[in-house]
């Protein structure tokens, strides 16, 4: 549930022209649609110098809509096994919320590392990042204690995917962003670059964990076809 400030066009474009590494690749967005992956740019006037892999070009300053980091992948999590740190809580409170598993365990990966003494600069605190009042409003009194932290948390996301009709993209967003960013946006992902990151991170672990699960019960079960049956 962490967030950056986001600060007006008017004001970030120039404050991130002085502020850009030269070596960091970026994504220049355009009017048009079009993104462009620049490792360097010059505001010059009424137009941008933007410095690419195969030389440079210039762009008026009307036509750039944003820019914004490339996204980085970070290394996908461990998957979810009888040795995950708080197994048995995560498996409790997917239980007792009716959440998948797997995906709790995403959300605590990339929200604190399983870290239960965690905190974030926005204040989020203990293992699935839980902001003070997101806490008194789920009853957490400790967030630092594991237990009620992953049961406050698990709860929050049904009450988010219950408030989206189980739209994943929309619960993660609010979860990260606040529901009232989302509906502030139009019910859709609020246009922040963590927060897009945040709901890219997480699908995509989760997608892996549950092909690869697929891909075992699909093994397994060729396996036992294979086993011959006893005469």
């Amino acid at each position: 549930m962490r967030l950056r400030a986001v600060l007006p066009a008017s004001l970030a474009l120039p404050l991130l022209m002085a502020l850009a590494p030269a070596a960091r690749a970026e994504y220049i967005v355009l009017r048009s649609g079009a993104r462009l992956s620049v490792t360097g740019y010059e505001l010059r006037g009424d137009t941008y110098r933007l410095q690419m892999s195969g030389g440079s070009v210039e762009i008026a300053v009307g036509e750039v809509v944003s820019i914004e980091p490339e996204e980085v992948f970070e290394p996908l999590p461990a998957p979810r096994s009888d040795t995950t740190p708080f197994q048995k809580l995560i498996r409790a409170a997917a239980e007792r919320y009716s959440v998948d598993a797997d995906l709790i365990h995403c959300v605590i990966a990339v929200e604190s590392n399983f870290n239960p003494n965690a905190i974030s600069p926005k204040n989020a605190r203990g293992l699935m990042q839980l902001l003070p009042q997101t806490a008194a409003h789920l009853g957490v009194k400790d967030t630092f204690d594991p237990a009620e932290n992953i049961d406050g948390g698990t709860r929050y996301l049904r009450e988010l995917l219950g408030k989206y009709n189980n739209n994943l993209n929309l619960a993660l967003a609010a979860y990260n962003a606040g529901p009232q960013k989302v509906a502030r946006f139009g019910q859709r992902i609020p246009p922040y670059p963590e927060t897009r990151n945040y709901v890219q991170s997480i699908n995509r672990a989760y997608s892996k964990f549950k092909a690869d699960r697929a891909a075992q019960i699909t093994q397994s079960a060729t396996v036992l076809t294979q086993i011959p049956s006893p005469r």
